[in-house]
């Protein structure tokens, strides 16, 4: 199989309008945003109180900000490319370690008996995340679009199909994006998106 480089993604400064655009989307629907926004919310729904969305921020913890600061760490000592991890053979690494983080994570919200709307999304997210690191050991899936899929999955499930329209279109946004940064072919971006919503379904069979 050919193997797919993207090019290195133009400073923000000399992008052009369009660019710029995509790398805005790209930067703020980042998949540790999307998740660090959606266990909160997931919590307080679950629950229909702040207690619930603490519960949510404390998963955020292991399934965002580890994640986040791994792959800073990666860069800052020249492992790593950027923050989204262009290459893919220098994903495995912080993928790997990012799973340990979340299965951590799981096993301390699973003893400490969070509402199981919150543990069963952390499962959901450690299915996507065990998925997305088996297809990057032989190809570049789009992990932008694989969290955004199972976060449209979610939205759906939790809140109905009006919120699922703004969510989709959400998911739209930044497969545009990561298309307009030739960071992902288009087969990435649509496979990426299925993988994500597929593994959102396991939120329904267990919350």
């Amino acid at each position: 199989m050919q193997t797919f480089t993207p090019p290195r993604p133009p400073a923000y400064r000399a992008a052009r309008p369009r660019e710029k655009s995509a790398l805005l989307l790209s930067h703020v629907l980042a998949p540790a945003n999307l998740v660090i926004a959606l266990l909160p919310l997931i919590g307080w729904h679950s629950t229909r109180s702040w207690q619930g969305a603490a519960w949510g921020l404390l998963a955020t913890v292991f399934c965002g900000a580890v994640p986040i600061g791994i792959v800073a760490l990666g860069v800052r000592r020249g492992a790593l490319t950027d923050a989204h991890i262009r290459v893919r053979r220098q994903r495995l690494v912080p993928m790997g370690a990012s799973l340990l983080s979340v299965v951590a994570g799981m096993a301390l919200l699973y003893g400490a008996h969070a509402p199981r709307a919150v543990l069963a999304l952390v499962v959901s997210m450690l299915v996507g995340l065990v998925l997305s690191l088996a297809v990057t050991a032989w190809w570049q899936i789009s992990l932008h679009n694989s969290v955004a899929g199972g976060t449209v999955t979610v939205l759906a499930l939790a809140f109905g199909p009006v919120v699922l329209a703004v969510a989709v279109v959400g998911a739209a946004a930044i497969g545009w994006s990561r298309l307009a940064l030739r960071a992902h072919t288009v087969a990435q971006v649509v496979a990426g998106t299925a993988l994500g919503a597929a593994s959102g379904l396991v939120f329904a069979l267990l919350r």
